[in-house]
């Protein structure tokens, strides 16, 4: 691969998003490309009814919490790379995750994405459903999945 200016590394913060990084520091590294560091927040579900489930209150309290996990580990995460001498920047996004990766791709101009892939299969994988393979199946730039 030629040319890699900028890779979009998308992190879930699990083992497989672990590998991943590691790949696009490699990459990074090797190509003294600038890297996005982007995480999805996927938005609560709410199963329940107001009356089962103190409704919005806790809704809204489920969003923050997932929202200052997020940019806790995302911290972490730059800290990191900055002691690595990475250039990297960060993306705390909303929405649906592979449709957000896309976008954040695009609009970054990124010449390859790096995502980790959890290996799932069967029923497992019809239920969870793969963002990596979502983001496969719909970017324009080359995508590169390291399973974990």
């Amino acid at each position: 691969m030629t040319g890699i200016r900028r890779i979009l590394y998308a992190t879930d913060y699990s083992k497989a998003s672990g590998r991943a990084r590691e790949k696009a520091v490699e990459l990074a590294k090797d190509y003294d490309a600038e890297l996005w560091v982007v995480h999805v927040i996927a938005p609560t579900t709410a199963y329940l009814t107001e009356q089962e489930f103190g409704g919005a209150e806790l809704y809204m309290k489920l969003e923050e919490s997932a929202k200052q996990q997020a940019e806790s580990s995302m911290k972490r995460l730059m800290t990191t790379l900055e002691k690595a001498k990475i250039k990297a920047k960060s993306l705390l996004l909303r929405g649906s995750p592979h449709d957000q990766i896309i976008k954040a791709a695009k609009s970054k101009k990124v010449d390859i994405i790096v995502i980790g892939t959890h290996g799932r299969t069967g029923l497992s994988k019809l239920f969870m459903g793969s963002v990596a393979g979502r983001v496969v199946s719909t970017a324009t730039c080359p995508v590169l999945t390291v399973r974990q």
